[in-house]
């Protein structure tokens, strides 16, 4: 008998461990509670609990739950190879050839081929461009992520706080 209850209390320590270690991690810090009025450990941990919920509902919050996990990407672009500005220059001689007359079609190419690889570098710098804002907007969103749960994460404590200290509780 006596055995079944050193190891009954060996497993519900090992478990209020393990609930209270990943509640110190989600919300970033230890709380440590202590008794003013003289209360039991009965109560306090009825009291942890009850307080639990309550700043849970109030800040939507649960330090329980596992909260997201943020992976930094960092999107780089690659090194510009031209292939918009040689594209184009090759199509710009076949068609600027190919719409000049008979004895002008190697001005024609000339014309078409500078032309060609103008607009084939402007498309290039508009690709690129692209890559850099599509990683800057999932920059912001990550970030802004991150700082709605850290928010949610120092209200639930500053409400888990004021329930405990409104019942007598030293929450540090």
């Amino acid at each position: 008998m006596r055995m079944y209850r050193v190891l009954n209390v060996a497993v519900a320590a090992l478990l209020a461990v393990g609930v209270e270690a990943q509640a110190e991690d989600a919300v970033g810090a230890d709380i440590y509670v202590y008794p003013k009025n003289g209360q039991s450990e009965r109560q306090l941990d009825r009291d942890r609990y009850e307080c639990h919920g309550w700043a849970g509902k109030q800040t939507g919050y649960d330090p329980t739950r596992q909260q997201p996990y943020f992976q930094s990407v960092q999107v780089t672009t690659m090194p510009p190879d031209h292939r918009g500005a040689v594209n184009g220059a090759v199509a710009g001689a076949v068609i600027g050839a190919a719409v000049s007359g008979p004895h002008d079609s190697a001005e024609g190419a000339i014309v078409g081929a500078v032309a060609g690889a103008v607009l084939g570098a402007a498309s290039d710098t508009a690709r690129a461009r692209d890559a850099a804002g599509h990683a800057s907007r999932q920059t912001a969103a990550e970030q802004a992520e991150r700082a709605r749960i850290e928010k949610q994460a120092y209200d639930y404590r500053r409400a888990i706080t004021a329930c405990l200290e409104g019942r007598g509780y030293s929450v540090k």
